[in-house]
C-alpha cells in the first residue's frame, strides 16, 4: 500500500527534526522508511508504530548519529590525517619535555629550552587539539560526562600554563598552579569518580 502525501510529508518533518541536516541523506531516509512501512503496512499496525519500528532498525541509536556514522565515513581520510598529526604532535612534546626534564636534572646545556618546546608543544598545540576532538564526542554525551571533560582539559591546561609562567619567572605562576590543582582536586576528580561508580552499577 502505498503512502499518502501526508505520511510522506510526517516522515520527512520526523527525520528533519531528529537532527539529520544534510539534505541528500535526508531523502535517502525518507525513502527508505517509506519503503518499508509500506511493504509492512496492513500486518495490523498503526502508522506511527511502524515508523517507530522502521527508524529502530536503521538507527538504533538514533537518526542524528547515522548522520554523523555517515559524515565521518565521507570524511574519514580527512579525519585520520588530523588525527595521525594531532598525536604525533602529542607524541613529540611529550618526548622532548621528558628529554629535557632528563637534561635539567643532569645539568645538561638546552635543558631549558627543550622543556619549554615539549610543554609548548603539549599543553598549547596538543592539548586544544584533543580538546576539540574529544568535544565533539562529549557533547552528545550526559552533563556528568560533559563536566568531566570540561574540568579535566582546563585543569590540565591551567597546570601546564603555571609550568610555563614557572619557567620564564612570570607573575601569576603560584595562582595558576593552585587554580589548576583546585580545578582537577576538587571538579575532575569527583565527576570522574562518580561516573566510574554509575558505570560499574550498570
Amino acid at each position: 500500500m502505498k503512502l499518502t502525501v501526508e505520511q510522506e510529508e510526517y516522515v520527512y518533518n520526523t527525520v528533519k527534526t531528529a537532527g539529520v541536516g544534510m539534505e541528500s541523506l535526508q531523502n535517502d531516509i525518507v525513502d527508505h522508511l517509506c519503503c518499508v512501512i509500506e511493504t509492512q503496512h496492513g500486518r495490523g499496525k498503526s502508522f506511527d508504530q511502524l515508523l517507530n519500528e522502521a527508524i529502530n532498525d536503521l538507527a538504533p541509536h538514533g537518526l542524528k548519529q547515522l548522520e554523523n556514522r555517515t559524515l565521518f565515513l565521507l570524511n574519514s581520510n580527512r579525519i585520520i590525517i588530523m588525527k595521525k598529526l594531532m598525536y604525533s604532535i602529542g607524541f613529540i612534546g611529550a618526548l622532548i619535555l621528558t628529554i629535557g626534564i632528563t637534561f635539567k636534572l643532569l645539568h645538561y646545556p638546552l635543558a631549558n629550552v627543550l622543556s619549554i618546546t615539549g610543554l609548548v608543544l603539549l599543553f598549547l598545540v596538543f592539548m586544544p587539539l584533543l580538546a576539540l576532538d574529544r568535544y565533539k564526542v562529549a557533547i552528545s554525551r550526559t552533563l556528568t560526562e560533559k563536566m568531566k571533560f570540561i574540568l579535566g582539559f582546563s585543569s590540565v591546561a591551567i597546570i601546564g600554563i603555571s609550568i610555563l609562567f614557572k619557567f620564564f619567572h612570570l607573575q601569576g605562576a603560584n595562582i595558576l598552579l593552585v587554580l589548576g590543582t583546585f580545578l582537577f582536586a576538587f571538579g575532575f576528580l569527583p565527576f570522574l569518580f562518580f561516573t566510574m561508580y554509575k558505570n560499574s552499577m550498570s
